[in-house]
């Protein structure tokens, strides 16, 4: 990356106006950092509650094919059916469409592009983005982070 490139994304994310302006939202379950550590692993409390990211091809969530749901690791609040599973080739678990009312969204410019970020509705934690890539019938792909997803087989 050249010194215009830095420049370029590092004032994209100081400047952008999603920061001012956003707005604190209470969730149904909420504790503090300190607890939310306790709860969750190092990885897990990364992307959770600061929204960071698994390296690709390490989940797994990636191969998992049984019939079950997907669920949030840190509330338990259920996200995607397996049925709307799969292999988007990208490295993490991909989905075409989430249970209805389960997740949030918000705008993300924190590479310099914007991207839809989804997160669970229950207690905040960032999951992944949302682009519009996936397959038939919603063209949707919610690329998920497997290490904050739990699978509950059915």
């Amino acid at each position: 990356m050249n010194r215009r490139k830095f420049l370029f994304y590092a004032s994209a994310c100081i400047f952008t106006p999603q920061l001012a302006s956003a707005k604190k939202v209470e969730y149904e379950v909420n504790y503090s950092d300190a607890e939310w550590k306790k709860r969750l692993s190092a990885l897990q409390f990364a992307i959770l509650r600061h929204e960071g990211t698994e390296r690709a091809f390490t989940s797994p969530l990636l191969k998992e094919h049984h019939k079950g749901v997907f669920a949030c690791a840190g509330c338990g609040n259920q996200l995607f059916s397996s049925t709307t599973k799969y292999d988007s080739e990208t490295g993490w678990p991909s989905f075409y469409q989430a249970i209805n009312g389960a997740l949030l969204t918000k705008n993300d410019w924190l590479i310099g592009d914007e991207r839809t970020e989804y997160h669970c509705a229950k207690c905040g934690g960032h999951h992944g983005h949302i682009f519009n890539d996936g397959p038939r019938p919603t063209g949707l792909r919610y690329c998920s982070n497997g290490a904050v997803l739990k699978f509950i087989p059915l």
